[in-house]
């Protein structure tokens, strides 16, 4: 047996249920948890701004350990009993006009791996529980120098930036060009692209919260960001005074959208500079509609790209951007609070309270 929160309901708390453990089906591992991130996305679904009908076992941020795998299933994929993986839930058709052109990422009959019912063998289809069963092409085997909580960590956040930014390049961005650049929003997918903004060696990498967060903060500022505002006590005239005076009188090069708020689009567009990006991975829910001067894309030739998933390719990028920087770890910890599965509506009240800024869920 084994425990799982179940989602039962929009605003509704998780139910803890137990299932029995079975022999993965062909094709399937069996994983116990070691790390399973809670992502925003999965606050959207509680909240109810993504459709998703109960009872199903969300969480799609899991790190474990390969505890079941048939030989035949092992030899196929390389994945061995005792390997801790990253297990990516979607899975794109590869037929379409997306998949055939290297954009699986955004295929249009994207399936995932967690959609299972929970009440049906083998249960743990998703990542709030001990215990998870996924088809072993979807397993990506984690580095053994690497620590699997650290890695759950950027687990989703990491792969979304990283993918942003290369669709970023397919739309010729030279990042090499780029001396200014903003990141709106300070959770796990903000933070990260912060730290990768300044491993790419941007002189000028600035972050902006919608409220006073020291602990945020201090660690972006460890990340090396340069400067950090606050919309609560710096008003946006100020915010956009300042990226112009660094920029002579120009402008950000690059503005990188992770607040998830609305309301940050129509800055973001007034923060860039003629020419520059923005890269819009943020807005991840129907929050809603907001009002902006649609003449500044015109008048600026402003690039917006959207970027919604991520594709294996992003994951194995990510994870050897934290072999190439182990300085970075310390920091990336110091992020995490934790609970058991059986804790998470705690985890979530503590979350919506805004007092973590990575939660993870473990076992027993």
């Amino acid at each position: 047996m084994a425990k799982a929160a179940v989602f039962t309901g929009v605003n509704e708390p998780f139910e803890i249920r137990e299932y029995e453990l079975t022999t993965p089906p062909k094709g399937y591992a069996r994983i116990s948890i070691l790390a399973s991130g809670v992502c925003g996305t999965d606050m959207h679904i509680h909240r109810g701004k993504l459709g998703i009908v109960p009872p199903k076992i969300i969480g799609h941020e899991y790190v474990g350990k390969v505890e079941e795998i048939s030989a035949e299933d092992s030899n196929k994929y390389g994945i061995s009993a005792g390997d801790n993986v990253i297990v990516n839930i979607a899975c794109p058709c590869g037929e379409c006009l997306l998949c055939k052109t290297s954009d699986d990422a955004n295929c249009i009959n994207m399936g995932v791996t967690n959609g299972g019912d929970p009440e049906e063998s083998p249960h743990f289809w998703g990542g709030y529980a001990e215990v998870n069963y996924s088809p072993v092409k979807n397993l990506i085997k984690v580095p053994k120098g690497l620590d699997p909580k650290t890695v759950s960590v950027f687990a989703c956040a990491g792969s979304t930036a990283i993918h942003a930014f290369n669709l970023g390049k397919r739309a010729n961005v030279s990042m090499e060009n780029v001396n200014v650049a903003v990141v709106q929003g300070l959770g796990p997918v903000g933070m990260f692209a912060a730290g990768y903004l300044v491993a790419m060696g941007i002189e000028h990498v600035i972050a902006i919260t919608g409220f006073v967060d020291e602990k945020r903060e201090e660690i972006a500022r460890s990340f090396g960001v340069s400067k950090v505002f606050s919309l609560d006590i710096n008003s946006l005239d100020d915010v956009i005074a300042y990226i112009k005076s660094i920029s002579d009188g120009l402008g950000a090069d690059l503005v990188f959208e992770a607040s998830g708020n609305v309301h940050a689009v129509p800055q973001g567009i007034q923060m860039l500079r003629n020419r520059g990006v923005y890269l819009v991975p943020g807005q991840y829910s129907a929050s809603g509609g907001v009002m902006f001067n649609p003449e500044l894309i015109t008048f600026k030739a402003i690039q917006i790209i959207g970027s919604s998933q991520y594709s294996v390719s992003d994951v194995i990028s990510y994870l050897e951007f934290l072999e190439e920087n182990p300085g970075l770890h310390p920091v990336i910890d110091s992020m995490i609070t934790e609970y058991p599965v059986s804790k998470v509506n705690e985890a979530f009240e503590d979350i919506k309270a805004a007092k973590n800024i990575k939660t993870i869920l473990v076992g027993e």
